[in-house]
């Protein structure tokens, strides 16, 4: 099976490398299994936080007190298909891909909820 490239997250509110949960080590292993990401580092201060790697882009998850539920990523992919099928075969609770509009661009996208709330969508450009 060929993987995705991971290519740009855009955060949904300010902060990619801030995404609050509510026990970083715990959510650390779904990234892992679901994302095929990497931990490029843990810390404690201000509040117990873990950075995670793939590709181009990097992503963090921070016991910071905020509601998952209003907050996640954009990823985009350079191959939509790949990613839908690494993701799905990892039995993440995803939607089925579709046309999306952002900021006025079509890109063929999925969604993927994180057991910690946070929802992420994973897309790629689609010519206009």
């Amino acid at each position: 099976m060929s993987k995705a490239i991971f290519k740009r997250a855009a955060p949904y509110k300010q902060d990619a490398l801030n995404l609050p949960v509510a026990e970083v080590a715990s959510a650390v292993g779904f990234y892992q299994e679901t994302f095929g990401f990497s931990v490029v580092s843990m810390g404690d201060q201000p509040h117990k936080h873990a950075v995670l790697a793939r590709d181009q882009i990097q992503i963090g998850l921070a016991e910071n007190g905020g509601d998952p539920s209003q907050e996640g990523c954009f990823f985009e992919v350079d191959d939509v298909a790949a990613a839908f099928a690494e993701i799905k075969s990892a039995k993440a609770n995803v939607s089925e891909p579709e046309i999306q509009k952002v900021n006025g661009k079509s890109f063929m996208a999925f969604f993927v909820v994180a057991p910690d709330g946070l929802c992420y969508m994973i897309a790629q450009p689609q010519p206009e």
